[in-house]
């Protein structure tokens, strides 16, 4: 049996809002598997489903570069955000998605061996960062879009870069995709439709769900119908075709796009640190170490 430490009964009580023995008893009935727990509680009623995101903790910034029918985005990270807020990193930034877009590598490597008119490589570029600023700077990821000639781009920034959000759609205008890229940036959608939904994920959540309705005492004749309500709803969560547009609730996102002539296409989203996990400093301790060192 696993050991269900105090670490996970609070990863988990964070993903669910749940009390911390209602966590443990999950974790128990589980042996320790955190997805599995997570149902557990749904199917009891306790939790609703969780709305995964990755901790954020990472400084820096994202960026988006659009050069004709290609578009880059970056994320770019630095340790602070003292550091990732001056021009000398917002420079590096801008001139690392710019290489990109006009060169479209096909991975990391590729893209750290691109160079600027100086000859120097993002990888220069960036030990150089370093050693101005003595915090470690990385370029974290990048997406290479290419369009046809009828589609367009839409871009968005928000807070300055903190989260990037850029739009591909068939047909309409620069102006229709970067209100859906605003949208993007805002509700975080998974998925473009829900035809890019694998199968597997639905039948597991009908699943949840209809074990929750059978918990909660609903007759067995009316759960199918509970169950295909709340999937609807679920789709509505995730797809963004399905999503009502943050802009006008009385019409989906796609209904939006299409009234405008056009139809959604592709969408990245970067959030800068998603997904890093940060060590957390205890400050007093910080305090003492540095009086005792």
């Amino acid at each position: 049996m696993a050991s269900i430490t105090a670490k996970l009964v609070k990863e988990l009580r964070d993903k669910t809002s749940v009390g911390m023995m209602d966590a443990k008893k999950a974790l128990v009935a589980t042996d320790g598997d955190m997805d599995k727990a997570v149902d557990f509680l749904r199917e009891k009623g306790i939790a609703k489903a969780e709305k995964k995101s990755g901790n954020v903790a990472a400084n820096g910034l994202a960026h988006i570069t659009v050069d004709g029918n290609v578009a880059a985005i970056t994320e770019i990270n630095s340790e602070t955000d003292f550091v990732a807020t001056n021009d000398r990193f917002k420079n590096l930034v801008n001139t690392i998605t710019d290489l990109i877009a006009a060169n479209k590598p096909a991975d990391l490597d590729a893209a750290m061996a691109l160079t600027n008119d100086k000859g120097q490589s993002i990888n220069d570029l960036i030990v150089e960062q370093t050693q101005v600023t003595s915090e470690k700077t990385t370029l974290r990821r990048f997406t290479v879009l290419e369009k046809a000639d009828g589609d367009v781009f839409g871009a968005y920034l928000h807070n300055g870069g903190q989260i990037a959000a850029l739009v591909e759609l068939e047909g309409a205008d620069e102006s229709v995709a970067k209100n859906v890229a605003m949208h993007v940036a805002a509700v975080n959608p998974e998925f473009v439709s829900r035809d890019e939904i694998p199968a597997e994920r639905l039948d597991h959540e009908r699943e949840v769900l209809k074990k929750e309705a059978l918990n909660e005492g609903k007759p067995e004749k009316i759960v199918e119908k509970m169950v295909e309500g709340r999937l609807r709803k679920f789709l509505s969560e995730i797809s963004l075709a399905d999503q009502e547009f943050v802009m006008d609730s009385d019409q989906t996102v796609s209904q939006y796009v299409a009234s405008k002539g056009g139809k959604l296409k592709k969408f990245v989203r970067y959030e800068v640190g998603e997904g890093i996990e940060k060590k957390v400093e205890n400050f007093e301790d910080e305090v003492n170490s540095q009086i005792n060192g």
